[in-house]
């Protein structure tokens, strides 16, 4: 008589399990991470000693300290979620990735299910610390912090950097190029929406995913950090939008995925 085994393990929950793994057992990971951490920190209280030594008091805030501070973490963002799936093509890890997951789908369901967790609670922390550092700095000098306004901060910039990284993974499988992915992911935050409204339509300039990504971080009405311009929507729809170029990034590389071999 043949004994029965049982099999434990694989499926989604085997995929995502290989990911978590491979995530954080890895250098860049970390480097990514605190080079984030230091970016938005540090820059939070550069902004906060400058509101408080000559800045006008009426504008000067810890969530507008956190501008140009989010705005440099996203690279470190972007360039941890590109490597967390091109540098597997580089190495040709992909092989053995595929060769354990044959399932292709789940691979890149396995991947963001650990990216967007991961990148969601860093951004509301990040956000947190630098929000309270910059408060400190103040020391009372400026416009208060509302719970709701701190709530949106760090809701906004946690759902940015999940989507952001299911973008970038999305395009870096797409690509399957490092050098790639983040010359097209940067043109497609920074340059394209500059360019677009320099051809006469300024009003598409929020509705690109870095711009929609800094209007979730902001309340309703309120100046983005970036374009000091008020958002010509709720953060939520920001969100949203976001939401949208992550869902086309992940369709497209799941289609290269699905048809070309490692």
């Amino acid at each position: 008589m043949t004994a029965s085994v049982e099999v434990r393990g694989g499926g989604l929950p085997g995929a995502v399990a290989a990911e978590w793994t491979k995530f954080w057992s890895v250098r860049a990971t970390w480097w990514c991470l605190v080079t984030g951490t230091a970016l938005m920190l540090g820059y939070g209280t550069l902004s906060a000693i400058t509101q408080r030594i000559g800045g006008d008091e009426r504008q000067a805030a810890p969530t507008i300290a956190l501008g140009g501070g989010f705005y440099l973490a996203q690279f470190a963002v972007i360039a941890l979620a590109t490597l967390s799936v091109t540098s597997e093509y580089a190495g040709g890890g992909i092989r053995s990735t595929l060769l354990w997951t044959p399932v292709r789908s789940r691979v890149l369901l396995g991947k963001a299910a650990v990216l967007a967790p991961v990148l969601f609670v860093y951004g509301v922390l990040l956000s947190c610390a630098g929000m309270a550092l910059a408060t400190a700095v103040l020391n009372g000098h400026g416009l208060p912090t509302s719970p709701e306004a701190a709530f949106t901060t760090a809701s906004g910039t946690g759902g940015y950097f999940a989507l952001l990284g299911l973008l970038c993974a999305g395009i870096g499988w797409a690509l399957r190029s490092t050098a790639g992915t983040l010359v097209s992911v940067i043109v497609l935050l920074v340059p394209l929406p500059l360019i677009v409204a320099s051809l006469g339509l300024p009003e598409a300039m929020p509705y690109f995913p870095g711009i929609a990504g800094v209007n979730a971080m902001v309340e309703t009405g309120k100046p983005n950090p970036i374009t000091m311009t008020a958002a010509p929507y709720a953060p939520w729809v920001g969100l949203a939008i976001c939401a949208a170029w992550a869902t086309a990034a992940l369709l497209a590389g799941a289609a290269v995925l699905r048809r070309r071999d490692a």
